[in-house]
């Protein structure tokens, strides 16, 4: 009997349903940043994202709602402008280089955070769990 490969879609959104998307491959490799952007964008400690494959992403509603900030380092943070939610990040270099925040998808992404990085940066506030994860002072480099 011959296996076939099951065909993973992950679908997601915005807070208020008006942005949806879906994901056509498994994620690539996730992780927490606890730069001090992420924090002050999603008002917690760190943000919790998963990398997509190249091509994967594909937005089913709600295109004309998406904008971005584009911060003179790093990469391009967007969201959905009717609620605010954040969704992704982008590389401004390579359109293909997204990471999805794990809260925008509707169920199960499949993978789990692998590493924590930009720690030196860590809120004072909530201590960095003993949880076993590798952790970089600055970025880490990722798989593209």
């Amino acid at each position: 009997m011959d296996c076939v490969a099951s065909q993973v879609t992950l679908t997601g959104g915005c807070l208020c349903g008006s942005v949806r998307y879906e994901v056509s491959e498994p994620l690539v490799s996730a992780g927490y940043c606890h730069c001090t952007r992420c924090q002050r964008r999603t008002g917690t400690a760190a943000s919790a994202s998963g990398r997509i494959a190249p091509g994967s992403l594909r937005i089913t509603h709600g295109q004309e709602l998406i904008r971005s900030y584009e911060p003179p380092e790093g990469f391009a943070k967007v969201f959905c402008s009717a609620c605010g939610s954040a969704l992704w990040s982008q590389d401004p270099h390579d359109s293909e280089v997204i990471s999805i925040r794990l809260g925008s998808f509707d169920g199960d992404p499949g993978i789990r955070p692998a590493y924590r990085q930009f720690v030196a940066y860590a809120a004072a506030w909530e201590p960095l769990p003993e949880d076993g994860l590798p952790r970089f002072p600055e970025g880490r480099s990722a798989p593209r």
